[in-house]
């Protein structure tokens, strides 16, 4: 299975973490058959001095969407990630997002497949688009590429 994970860091060195992360993810989850340009990025959804460093991952594994989120979790805790508290959005040594499995649908107590933000994140999509233009968002039906281009239209 392919899946495309979301890496991002706002706190240390940005790109000590994500390296850090890729590292692991590979360890523990399949084999990285893509790494995107890493984007510095304003923060959303909160203020903060501290610019983000972003980047997106392609990885060919045997796991189950469920097992890659468990061990996304994990890579983030062992890297010093606290708890998630809430829903509001803070500074962060590392964040990792699962956005696609193939053409999965999910949504459980855990796990919403594809990720329900993605579609409407430039520093998402920018980085994913690098890797997977064509990938289609299995509930939207547009290619990641006509995603991009809608958000940044969406941006001015």
């Amino acid at each position: 299975m392919t899946a495309y994970l979301a890496l991002g860091a706002n706190l240390g060195n940005r790109e000590a973490f994500l390296l850090k992360a890729i590292g692991l993810l590979c360890k523990n989850v399949g084999v990285i058959s893509g790494i995107s340009s890493f984007y510095e990025t304003k923060p959303e959804g909160f203020s903060s001095e501290n610019l983000f460093l972003n980047g997106v991952i392609r990885i060919e594994t045997d796991l189950e969407p469920e097992e890659i989120l468990k061990a996304a979790l994990e890579t983030e805790k062992a890297l010093g990630r606290g708890e998630k508290s809430g829903s509001g959005y803070q500074d962060r040594v590392i964040d990792i997002d699962l956005l696609l499995c193939e053409d999965l649908i999910i949504e459980n107590e855990r796990l919403t497949l594809p990720h329900p933000r993605f579609h409407k994140r430039l520093f998402v999509l920018e980085p994913l688009a690098e890797l997977a233009p064509s990938a289609i968002h299995p509930l939207i039906g547009k290619t990641v590429a006509e995603l991009l281009e809608k958000a940044k239209n969406a941006d001015n």
